[in-house]
Protein backbone atom coordinates (compact mmCIF):
# COMPACT_ATOMS: atom_id res chain seq x y z
CA UNK A 1 0.00 0.00 0.00
CA UNK A 2 1.52 3.64 -0.93
CA UNK A 3 0.71 6.42 0.55
CA UNK A 4 -2.33 8.40 -1.44
CA UNK A 5 -0.42 12.12 -2.57
CA UNK A 6 -1.69 14.38 -0.22
CA UNK A 7 -3.39 12.34 2.14
CA UNK A 8 -0.85 12.39 4.83
CA UNK A 9 -0.26 15.99 6.51
CA UNK A 10 2.24 16.26 8.87
CA UNK A 11 1.48 19.44 11.54
CA UNK A 12 3.28 21.82 13.55
CA UNK A 13 3.97 25.19 15.09
CA UNK A 14 6.82 26.90 12.84
CA UNK A 15 6.95 28.97 16.07
CA UNK A 16 8.18 25.71 18.31
CA UNK A 17 11.09 23.94 18.80
CA UNK A 18 9.67 20.89 16.82
CA UNK A 19 9.49 22.39 13.77
CA UNK A 20 12.96 21.85 12.31
CA UNK A 21 12.23 17.96 14.52
CA UNK A 22 9.13 17.50 11.44
CA UNK A 23 10.81 18.90 8.67
CA UNK A 24 13.60 16.14 9.34
CA UNK A 25 10.58 13.82 9.39
CA UNK A 26 9.14 15.47 6.25
CA UNK A 27 12.41 15.08 4.19
CA UNK A 28 13.23 11.70 5.45
CA UNK A 29 9.58 10.46 4.46
CA UNK A 30 10.18 12.10 0.72
CA UNK A 31 13.93 10.97 0.53
CA UNK A 32 13.92 7.22 2.34
CA UNK A 33 9.95 6.30 0.60
CA UNK A 34 11.06 8.14 -2.34
CA UNK A 35 7.29 10.10 -1.80
CA UNK A 36 7.95 13.68 -4.55
CA UNK A 37 5.79 15.15 -1.65
CA UNK A 38 4.39 14.89 1.76
CA UNK A 39 2.75 18.75 3.19
CA UNK A 40 4.24 19.99 6.41
CA UNK A 41 1.53 22.51 7.36
CA UNK A 42 2.31 25.21 9.65
CA UNK A 43 -0.45 25.76 13.03
CA UNK A 44 -0.43 29.21 14.32
CA UNK A 45 -0.80 29.55 17.78
CA UNK A 46 -1.50 33.02 18.89
CA UNK A 47 -2.27 34.42 22.90
CA UNK A 48 -4.56 36.90 24.62
CA UNK A 49 -2.97 38.81 27.02
CA UNK A 50 -4.64 36.67 29.93
CA UNK A 51 -2.72 33.84 28.43
CA UNK A 52 -5.29 31.66 26.80
CA UNK A 53 -4.42 30.43 23.24
CA UNK A 54 -5.78 30.07 20.12
CA UNK A 55 -5.11 27.82 17.41
CA UNK A 56 -5.54 28.38 13.88
CA UNK A 57 -4.69 25.98 11.36
CA UNK A 58 -4.04 28.29 7.91
CA UNK A 59 -4.78 25.76 5.00
CA UNK A 60 -7.82 23.22 4.17
CA UNK A 61 -7.34 19.67 5.96
CA UNK A 62 -10.91 18.84 5.31
CA UNK A 63 -10.63 14.74 4.64
CA UNK A 64 -7.04 14.54 4.95
CA UNK A 65 -4.94 12.30 7.44
CA UNK A 66 -3.24 14.82 10.10
CA UNK A 67 -0.47 13.84 12.47
CA UNK A 68 0.31 16.47 14.82
CA UNK A 69 4.09 17.23 16.16
CA UNK A 70 4.35 18.45 19.14
CA UNK A 71 6.95 20.31 21.39
CA UNK A 72 7.36 18.23 24.46
CA UNK A 73 9.88 21.43 25.70
CA UNK A 74 6.40 23.64 26.64
CA UNK A 75 5.30 24.01 29.52
CA UNK A 76 3.49 21.10 30.38
CA UNK A 77 -0.07 22.50 31.09
CA UNK A 78 0.26 24.83 27.85
CA UNK A 79 1.07 21.04 26.07
CA UNK A 80 -2.19 19.82 27.42
CA UNK A 81 -3.97 22.30 26.95
CA UNK A 82 -2.47 22.96 22.69
CA UNK A 83 -3.48 19.21 22.67
CA UNK A 84 -7.20 19.25 23.61
CA UNK A 85 -7.97 22.52 21.59
CA UNK A 86 -5.83 21.57 18.24
CA UNK A 87 -7.40 17.96 18.46
CA UNK A 88 -11.19 19.66 18.52
CA UNK A 89 -10.21 22.28 15.72
CA UNK A 90 -8.48 19.57 13.44
CA UNK A 91 -12.14 17.39 14.21
CA UNK A 92 -14.49 20.14 13.73
CA UNK A 93 -12.51 21.58 10.58
CA UNK A 94 -13.07 17.73 8.71
CA UNK A 95 -9.89 15.93 9.10
CA UNK A 96 -10.60 12.43 8.76
CA UNK A 97 -8.26 11.38 11.04
CA UNK A 98 -6.51 13.08 13.50
CA UNK A 99 -2.95 11.56 15.20
CA UNK A 100 -0.22 12.56 17.77
CA UNK A 101 3.53 12.75 17.20
CA UNK A 102 4.88 13.32 21.14
CA UNK A 103 8.35 12.71 21.26
CA UNK A 104 7.94 12.59 25.07
CA UNK A 105 5.16 12.33 26.71
CA UNK A 106 4.45 14.49 29.54
CA UNK A 107 3.10 13.78 32.93
CA UNK A 108 4.01 9.94 32.16
CA UNK A 109 5.72 10.57 35.69
CA UNK A 110 2.53 10.19 37.70
CA UNK A 111 0.91 6.65 36.37
CA UNK A 112 -0.05 5.03 39.64
CA UNK A 113 -0.83 6.50 43.50
CA UNK A 114 2.75 6.25 45.19
CA UNK A 115 0.92 8.00 48.38
CA UNK A 116 -2.73 9.28 49.18
CA UNK A 117 -4.92 11.97 48.06
CA UNK A 118 -2.76 12.34 44.80
CA UNK A 119 -3.76 12.33 40.82
CA UNK A 120 -3.15 9.40 38.61
CA UNK A 121 -1.98 12.13 36.10
CA UNK A 122 -0.59 10.05 32.86
CA UNK A 123 -4.04 7.95 33.11
CA UNK A 124 -6.36 11.88 33.80
CA UNK A 125 -4.38 12.97 30.33
CA UNK A 126 -5.38 9.96 29.02
CA UNK A 127 -8.92 10.07 29.45
CA UNK A 128 -8.72 14.00 27.86
CA UNK A 129 -7.05 13.57 24.46
CA UNK A 130 -8.44 9.91 23.76
CA UNK A 131 -11.70 10.44 22.81
CA UNK A 132 -11.70 10.92 18.43
CA UNK A 133 -8.09 10.49 18.32
CA UNK A 134 -6.79 7.65 15.43
CA UNK A 135 -3.30 7.28 17.36
CA UNK A 136 -0.40 8.16 19.44
CA UNK A 137 3.01 7.86 18.45
CA UNK A 138 5.94 8.49 21.46
CA UNK A 139 9.23 7.38 22.60
CA UNK A 140 10.12 5.62 25.60
CA UNK A 141 7.33 5.88 28.19
CA UNK A 142 8.41 6.54 32.04
CA UNK A 143 6.32 3.23 32.26
CA UNK A 144 5.28 1.19 29.79
CA UNK A 145 2.28 0.58 31.58
CA UNK A 146 1.29 3.96 30.80
CA UNK A 147 -0.40 2.15 27.26
CA UNK A 148 -3.27 0.51 28.98
CA UNK A 149 -4.64 3.72 30.38
CA UNK A 150 -5.67 4.35 26.48
CA UNK A 151 -8.89 1.68 25.54
CA UNK A 152 -7.79 -0.63 22.98
CA UNK A 153 -7.46 0.92 19.39
CA UNK A 154 -9.27 4.47 20.98
CA UNK A 155 -6.36 5.69 20.29
CA UNK A 156 -3.44 3.05 19.50
CA UNK A 157 -0.73 3.73 21.10
CA UNK A 158 3.08 3.42 19.42
CA UNK A 159 5.72 3.57 22.06
CA UNK A 160 8.68 3.72 20.11
CA UNK A 161 12.07 2.17 21.44
CA UNK A 162 14.97 4.08 21.34
CA UNK A 163 17.54 2.11 21.77
CA UNK A 164 18.51 0.35 18.19
CA UNK A 165 19.48 4.04 17.03
CA UNK A 166 21.73 3.92 20.37
CA UNK A 167 22.82 0.93 19.97
CA UNK A 168 24.24 2.23 15.95
CA UNK A 169 25.47 5.12 17.41
CA UNK A 170 26.91 3.89 19.89
CA UNK A 171 28.84 1.30 18.02
CA UNK A 172 29.98 4.60 15.49
CA UNK A 173 31.72 6.42 17.71
CA UNK A 174 32.20 4.83 20.97
CA UNK A 175 32.73 0.82 20.73
CA UNK A 176 36.33 0.23 18.89
CA UNK A 177 37.35 2.49 22.26
CA UNK A 178 36.24 0.07 24.87
CA UNK A 179 37.07 -3.76 26.02
CA UNK A 180 34.89 -4.04 29.10
CA UNK A 181 31.39 -2.18 29.08
CA UNK A 182 29.15 -2.38 31.89
CA UNK A 183 25.74 -1.62 31.58
CA UNK A 184 24.05 0.38 34.56
CA UNK A 185 20.64 0.69 35.50
CA UNK A 186 19.91 3.60 37.65
CA UNK A 187 17.49 1.75 39.72
CA UNK A 188 15.54 -1.18 40.56
CA UNK A 189 12.64 0.13 38.47
CA UNK A 190 14.51 0.57 35.45
CA UNK A 191 16.32 -2.97 35.13
CA UNK A 192 14.66 -4.50 32.17
CA UNK A 193 15.37 -1.93 30.21
CA UNK A 194 18.89 -2.15 30.74
CA UNK A 195 18.83 -5.10 30.14
CA UNK A 196 17.00 -4.82 27.15
CA UNK A 197 20.04 -2.86 25.99
CA UNK A 198 22.81 -5.27 26.93
CA UNK A 199 20.80 -7.79 25.18
CA UNK A 200 21.05 -5.83 21.78
CA UNK A 201 24.52 -4.81 22.18
CA UNK A 202 25.74 -8.88 23.10
CA UNK A 203 24.02 -10.04 20.23
CA UNK A 204 25.21 -6.87 17.86
CA UNK A 205 26.47 -8.11 14.51
CA UNK A 206 29.17 -5.08 14.46
CA UNK A 207 32.56 -7.00 14.81
CA UNK A 208 34.11 -4.88 17.15
CA UNK A 209 31.30 -6.32 19.47
CA UNK A 210 32.56 -9.58 19.64
CA UNK A 211 35.39 -8.48 21.55
CA UNK A 212 33.88 -7.04 24.43
CA UNK A 213 33.10 -8.23 27.81
CA UNK A 214 29.76 -7.22 29.03
CA UNK A 215 28.54 -6.69 32.36
CA UNK A 216 25.10 -5.87 34.32
CA UNK A 217 24.87 -3.38 38.02
CA UNK A 218 21.89 -1.71 39.13
CA UNK A 219 21.62 1.01 41.74
CA UNK A 220 19.42 0.41 44.54
CA UNK A 221 19.04 3.79 46.05
CA UNK A 222 16.46 5.97 48.03
CA UNK A 223 14.68 9.18 47.18
CA UNK A 224 13.75 11.49 50.20
CA UNK A 225 12.35 13.89 47.59
CA UNK A 226 11.70 13.58 44.23
CA UNK A 227 15.18 14.18 41.93
CA UNK A 228 16.88 13.78 45.15
CA UNK A 229 18.76 10.22 46.46
CA UNK A 230 20.34 9.66 49.37
CA UNK A 231 23.74 8.84 48.67
CA UNK A 232 24.49 7.12 52.06
CA UNK A 233 21.85 4.51 51.40
CA UNK A 234 23.07 3.69 47.68
CA UNK A 235 24.29 0.67 47.03
CA UNK A 236 25.53 -1.39 43.24
CA UNK A 237 24.11 -4.57 42.89
CA UNK A 238 25.38 -6.84 40.36
CA UNK A 239 28.85 -6.65 38.79
CA UNK A 240 32.11 -5.55 39.95
CA UNK A 241 32.26 -2.22 38.21
CA UNK A 242 36.30 -1.66 39.22
CA UNK A 243 38.61 -0.94 35.76
CA UNK A 244 35.35 -1.20 33.69
CA UNK A 245 33.76 1.56 31.35
CA UNK A 246 30.01 2.28 32.58
CA UNK A 247 27.02 2.99 30.46
CA UNK A 248 24.37 4.48 32.61
CA UNK A 249 21.06 4.85 30.76
CA UNK A 250 17.93 5.90 31.34
CA UNK A 251 14.54 7.13 30.06
CA UNK A 252 14.66 10.89 31.34
CA UNK A 253 16.63 13.17 33.10
CA UNK A 254 15.15 16.00 34.88
CA UNK A 255 17.40 18.14 37.25
CA UNK A 256 20.20 15.53 36.79
CA UNK A 257 20.51 15.20 40.65
CA UNK A 258 20.34 11.73 41.19
CA UNK A 259 22.11 11.15 37.29
CA UNK A 260 25.18 12.86 38.64
CA UNK A 261 24.87 11.03 41.89
CA UNK A 262 25.02 7.62 39.99
CA UNK A 263 28.33 8.73 38.03
CA UNK A 264 29.91 9.87 41.26
CA UNK A 265 29.14 6.77 43.23
CA UNK A 266 30.30 4.70 39.84
CA UNK A 267 33.64 6.37 40.04
CA UNK A 268 34.05 5.77 44.25
CA UNK A 269 33.93 2.07 43.41
CA UNK A 270 36.80 2.35 40.51
CA UNK A 271 35.09 2.53 37.47
CA UNK A 272 37.19 3.87 34.35
CA UNK A 273 34.88 6.12 32.16
CA UNK A 274 31.25 6.53 32.71
CA UNK A 275 28.71 6.95 29.72
CA UNK A 276 25.44 8.15 30.01
CA UNK A 277 22.57 8.40 27.88
CA UNK A 278 18.68 9.40 28.82
CA UNK A 279 16.02 9.37 25.89
CA UNK A 280 14.57 12.51 27.59
CA UNK A 281 16.85 15.38 27.99
CA UNK A 282 14.96 17.86 30.18
CA UNK A 283 18.15 19.47 32.21
CA UNK A 284 15.67 21.54 34.43
CA UNK A 285 19.03 22.18 35.99
CA UNK A 286 21.24 22.74 33.54
CA UNK A 287 24.30 20.69 32.37
CA UNK A 288 27.36 22.28 34.44
CA UNK A 289 26.93 19.43 37.31
CA UNK A 290 26.25 16.51 34.91
CA UNK A 291 29.25 17.79 32.38
CA UNK A 292 31.14 17.43 35.81
CA UNK A 293 30.19 13.98 36.45
CA UNK A 294 29.66 12.10 33.21
CA UNK A 295 32.77 11.59 31.11
CA UNK A 296 29.68 11.59 27.81
CA UNK A 297 26.83 12.77 27.86
CA UNK A 298 24.35 11.29 25.62
CA UNK A 299 20.43 11.97 24.72
CA UNK A 300 18.33 12.16 21.78
CA UNK A 301 16.65 15.32 20.12
CA UNK A 302 12.84 14.14 21.67
CA UNK A 303 13.71 17.27 23.57
CA UNK A 304 15.08 20.44 21.87
CA UNK A 305 18.91 20.69 22.46
CA UNK A 306 20.87 23.61 21.13
CA UNK A 307 24.50 23.17 24.05
CA UNK A 308 27.56 21.42 22.55
CA UNK A 309 28.64 19.52 25.51
CA UNK A 310 26.33 17.21 24.73
CA UNK A 311 26.44 14.25 22.20
CA UNK A 312 22.59 14.46 20.57
CA UNK A 313 21.69 11.33 18.61
CA UNK A 314 18.15 12.12 16.17
CA UNK A 315 15.38 10.33 16.56
CA UNK A 316 13.30 11.76 13.68
CA UNK A 317 13.82 9.13 11.20
CA UNK A 318 12.51 6.66 13.76
CA UNK A 319 9.77 8.70 13.90
CA UNK A 320 9.13 8.76 10.09
CA UNK A 321 9.49 5.23 9.42
CA UNK A 322 6.69 4.91 12.20
CA UNK A 323 4.52 7.41 10.29
CA UNK A 324 4.98 5.65 7.59
CA UNK A 325 4.05 2.44 8.41
CA UNK A 326 0.86 3.69 10.54
CA UNK A 327 -0.45 5.61 7.39
CA UNK A 328 0.37 2.45 4.85
CA UNK A 329 -0.84 -0.06 7.33
CA UNK A 330 2.87 -1.93 8.09
CA UNK A 331 4.13 -2.99 11.32
CA UNK A 332 5.52 -0.73 13.76
CA UNK A 333 7.28 -3.39 15.85
CA UNK A 334 9.49 -4.77 13.14
CA UNK A 335 11.40 -1.38 13.01
CA UNK A 336 13.11 -2.67 16.43
CA UNK A 337 13.91 -5.81 15.34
Amino acid sequence: MDIEVGKLVLLADPESNSWNFSKKIKDYIQKVKEIDYIPLEEIEIKQFRNKEILPHVLKNIRQKDIYFIHDSTKDPQEWWVELLLIKDLLLDSSAHSVSFVLPNMLYSRQDRKDKPHVPISARTLAKSISPKLRKIITMDLHAKQIQGMYDAGEPSMDNLDSFPELVRHFEDNYLEKISKLCIVSPDVGSAQRSRNLLDRLEKSKNPLAKNIEFYFAIVDKVRPRPGEVDKKKMHIIGDNVKGIDCLVVDDMIDTGGTSCTTAELLKEKEANLVYGYATHGLFTKGLDELCKSFDCLMTSNTHHQNDDRLDVIDMSGLFAEAIYNAQTGKSISKLFK
